[in-house]
């Protein structure tokens, strides 16, 4: 195994956690330092990596880990300064490349040490992470989410399937039969707790949460068949004053129209000293009474951002429902929500039952780092929010699998292995791909395929 794929972690907590699972379905080589034995017993029962008992700041763990071996170091534990010095450490070791994880939003180009010189490759905030990305969602209103891919080219849309929609009881291959004017592809489903990657014959139903890929340029005609109305956020409702809650508040406060509520006193009146154009309001916000009164029915977002997952969830469903009463579109989509779950196993059950999107933020941080670590093999990589699935951009090789077939002949080994292609750049030109397209080598791609089969995308390509 070369060098620079042996992993050191260090804590295996959230962020930590995910990662080396993710790593470890990619193959690869995983060694873990945590300093807390219940953690590492609950991972030992579901992770295939080396796992040493010890603490970051003693040599003697490094050591043990065989430090000098590896070729990348994720400083990931719940203490900032150790991640930081942890990375001057695993410089001392020769480790090439270091990544480190820290909560506070303070470590600025102002501060006393700046991350080239305490040796760091790549630093992380979660909770500013997550916050970037509700304020994307937020700006893309028209839908439940809008991935780029393929430097803009290419566009993944995300939308619920309710009872008005063209799509309900479709299959892949009806609606490109049935629409020839544009082009478009559904490259995901989410349906309950599945994710399907899906065939020409799988049906689209009822609560589907959908995502379809089509050129930019198709986007706009995709929308009006959808009949995605064009619209754009003017208030909105934040519960939770943490870090995440404020950072959103800060982001948006100067384009939208914002109420935040807080329900610590003191929390509350530091807020609404801090943010100038943001209502804050101190109360409950699971009390319907209280979001009324705050002038939730005439919202048009709803965030939860609190440290409570049941919190977050039951409020946005409470938050959905007095949106809605009052709506004034037939489909039922007025008012979005966005709740911040910190428990992986709530974030497909809080779509599940009716949230529009769920987010985690150390799921943020470790798509962040994944991207940093498989850049000199993919152009690019983004995950689709609901779903178990990756959009990823890559090259098809020379003497590749992929190249010189068209893709109608290699659909056994997509359906196995859960990979779809979407699209396909050709002489400069982006297209949606089917069924007879041939890829060349050097073409540029978009698959989408599940998380655990990233690994067989990089061999069909490679």
């Amino acid at each position: 195994m070369p060098k620079d794929e042996n992993t050191l972690i260090l804590g295996i907590g959230g962020v930590g956690m995910h990662l080396a699972q993710r790593l470890v379905h990619e193959g690869y080589p995983i060694t873990v330092i945590e300093s807390d034995s219940e953690l590492l017993e609950h991972a030992s029962e579901s992770l295939d990596a080396r796992l040493i008992c010890g603490n970051a700041m003693q040599l003697s763990s490094w050591h043990e880990a065989n430090a000098e071996d590896m070729g990348l170091m994720i400083a990931a534990t719940n203490n900032d300064s150790t991640n930081m010095l942890s990375s001057l450490i695993a410089d001392k070791f020769g480790i090439d490349r270091k990544i480190v994880r820290s909560r506070s939003l303070d470590f600025t180009d102002d501060s006393m040490f700046s991350p080239d010189e305490l040796k760091i490759d790549l630093m992380v905030h979660p909770e500013e992470l997550v916050a970037q990305e509700i304020y994307r969602l937020v700006k893309r209103a028209s839908c439940n989410d809008l991935t780029s891919v393929g430097e803009g080219n290419m566009l993944v849309l995300a939308m619920r399937i309710n009872e008005y929609s063209p799509l309900l009881n479709k299959t892949p291959k009806e609606l490109s039969e049935t629409h020839t004017d544009f082009f478009f592809r559904v490259v995901a489903i989410a349906r309950g707790i599945s994710t399907i990657i899906p065939q020409a014959e799988e049906q689209i139903r009822a609560f589907d949460q959908v995502f379809i890929m089509s050129c930019k340029e198709d986007m706009m005609p995709l929308m009006d068949m959808m009949k995605i109305e064009h619209k754009k956020i003017e208030s909105l409702m934040i519960l939770g004053g943490g870090l995440v809650g404020r950072r959103v508040a800060q982001l948006l406060e100067k384009e939208v129209e914002i109420i935040l509520i807080e329900n610590n006193p003191e929390r509350a009146e530091e807020l609404a000293s801090d943010l100038k154009n943001t209502q804050v309001i101190q109360g409950d916000g699971t009390d319907a009474n209280i979001l009324v009164m705050a002038g939730l029915d005439t919202t048009e977002s709803f965030i939860a951002t609190t440290g409570d997952n049941e919190t977050n969830i039951v409020s946005c469903l409470l938050a959905k429902h007095l949106m809605n009463r009052n709506n004034r579109d037939p489909q039922g989509g007025y008012g979005k929500t966005i709740a911040l779950v910190n428990k992986e196993d709530y974030l497909v059950l809080a779509s599940t039952i009716g949230l529009d999107i769920a987010l985690n933020a150390k799921i943020s941080a470790a798509n962040e780092i994944l991207k940093f670590i498989r850049r000199n093999e993919l152009l690019s990589v983004a995950h689709l929010h609901g779903v178990d699935a990756e959009v990823i951009e890559l090259l098809a090789a020379p003497g590749s699998e992929i190249a010189g077939k068209p893709l109608n002949k290699l659909a056994k080994n997509f359906r196995q292995h859960n990979i779809l292609i979407g699209g396909v750049e050709q002489d400069g030109v982006w297209k949606v791909a089917v069924g007879s397209t041939e890829i060349q080598p050097h073409n540029r791609v978009v698959a989408v395929c599940s998380s655990q089969h990233l690994n067989k995308v990089r061999q069909l390509f490679s």
